[in-house]
């Protein structure tokens, strides 16, 4: 293997860490790739905005790749983008994912019809350790999405540090947001050039899910 990777890419805390992981690893990264809604303006994860992706990969230094897609197609849409990265010579494939079986699985299976290989640098660590790690490294990460029936909509905007960390642990929720309670978008780094300046829109409410919908300024 060349050690050249995309990163299967959110925009949010866990996938950046795990980018942060692979590069430390001396693998090479090459390609972001996120899968946006049908209409191709924000993405289907996190919701955000295509703007703001585009934004971090440039701070990032690495090339953006999306795709629109529904649901329903958005596995084959997948495989088909990256069997296209392997034309490129990729051959690895590096998820945020921590200690969801089932999420590893679908990694891999997607991976291995494109002729890649999956890799998870944060599997199997202490959630909360990993979230500890990547606030002393110096990230700032923002909560984009608040399931309601674990968070309060009062906690959209907030960029995660120690002290909410404590709080959501007096709550009892995973601070971690890994039972989905919470979604992020990463504005700063060590791996960023500059950090991604965001506006805060009106909030809005789908379903048990409030979203603090973000604005790239300048954009």
């Amino acid at each position: 293997m060349n050690n050249n990777f995309f990163c299967s890419w959110s925009g949010g805390k866990d996938s950046c860490l795990a980018l942060y992981k692979a590069i430390e690893a001396n693998l090479k990264p090459k390609r972001l790739l996120n899968m946006l809604n049908e209409e191709g303006d924000n993405s289907h994860s996190h919701n955000l905005p295509f703007s703001v992706l585009k934004a971090q990969a440039k701070s990032l230094d690495i090339p953006l790749t999306t795709k629109r897609t529904s649901w329903d197609d958005y596995e084959e849409k997948f495989i088909e983008t990256i069997k296209e990265f392997k034309k490129e010579g990729i051959d690895q494939g590096v998820f945020g994912d921590i200690d969801l079986k089932e999420h590893r699985e679908w990694e891999e299976k997607v991976c291995s019809k494109a002729g890649l290989t999956a890799r998870l640098p944060l599997w199997e660590q202490a959630r909360e350790d990993l979230l500890n790690e990547f606030i002393e490294l110096g990230f700032k990460t923002m909560i984009i999405v608040v399931n309601e029936d674990y968070l309060d909509k009062k906690y959209l905007g907030k960029i995660i540090d120690k002290k909410l960390i404590k709080e959501f642990k007096d709550i009892g929720i995973d601070p971690s947001g890994e039972n989905g309670e919470y979604h992020t978008v990463v504005i700063n780094g060590p791996i960023f050039n500059e950090r991604i300046q965001l506006k805060k829109k009106a909030q809005l409410k789908h379903e048990n899910y409030w979203f603090q919908p973000v604005k790239l300024i300048n954009s």
